[in-house]
């Protein structure tokens, strides 16, 4: 009768009230969430990657959807509604042509060493282009290279990969598609991608997210 009734006391909540569970989580959260974190919040027994399931289902097609962003999760408009959010946006993140093109090679080539980046761009890479993509949380350090100095890399961030509603950096668009959106000089500039006419960085061009 004890063993019973100590088994009752961690019985889990039916998967449904799970659900309005992680749902209440994710909404009330900006940042996207793992399922430790999850677990962590949820009564013992509870089975959060199952209660996800239900969730991402039930809001298929709905204007918010459960997305997976890196090794967490969060809820985020439809992808084909984005251009709703697009002047809160363009208002907000503006970059450089120099600041672009980093965080394009960073992107597509990480874990990339400054030498790589500069390497690619065909001009050296000032610190504070590094700096303000580490600052908008876009970029951040990596693990040291297993080469003569052990230099530091650089790879993209999981705020990154939510803000353009990516799960992974594999997840990353075609060189085709970043042409046609405006993203990259349609020129093949020397390097191993096109990403720029190779100017320095003190030279400005329009806002990647869309014009002023």
């Amino acid at each position: 009768m004890a063993d019973r009734d100590e088994q009752s006391l961690f019985e889990a909540p039916p998967i449904a009230e799970q659900e309005r569970m992680i749902e209440a989580i994710l909404f009330a959260t900006s940042e996207p969430v793992t399922l430790q974190d999850l677990a962590g919040r949820m009564p013992h027994g509870s089975d959060p990657a199952e209660a996800l399931v239900h969730l991402r289902r039930r809001y298929e097609g709905r204007g918010v959807q459960v997305v997976r962003v890196g090794d967490a999760w969060a809820i985020r408009t439809a992808a084909d509604l984005g251009f709703l959010m697009r002047k809160e946006v363009v208002e907000t993140r503006k970059l450089s042509r120099a600041a672009i093109e980093t965080l394009a090679i960073v992107a597509y080539h990480q874990p990339a060493t400054r030498a790589e980046i500069e390497e690619i761009r065909g001009v050296s890479v000032s610190r504070g282009t590094l700096d303000q993509l580490i600052e908008l949380g876009w970029v951040k350090i990596g693990r040291r290279k297993m080469s003569p100095g052990r230099p530091v890399t650089f790879v993209v961030t999981p705020e990154f990969l939510d803000h353009f509603g990516l799960e992974t950096a594999r997840d990353l668009p075609g060189l085709k598609e970043l042409r046609a959106a405006g993203l990259l000089d349609s020129r093949p500039p020397p390097g191993l991608i096109p990403i720029g006419d190779g100017d320095g960085d003190n030279e400005d061009q329009p806002d990647m997210f869309g014009d002023e």
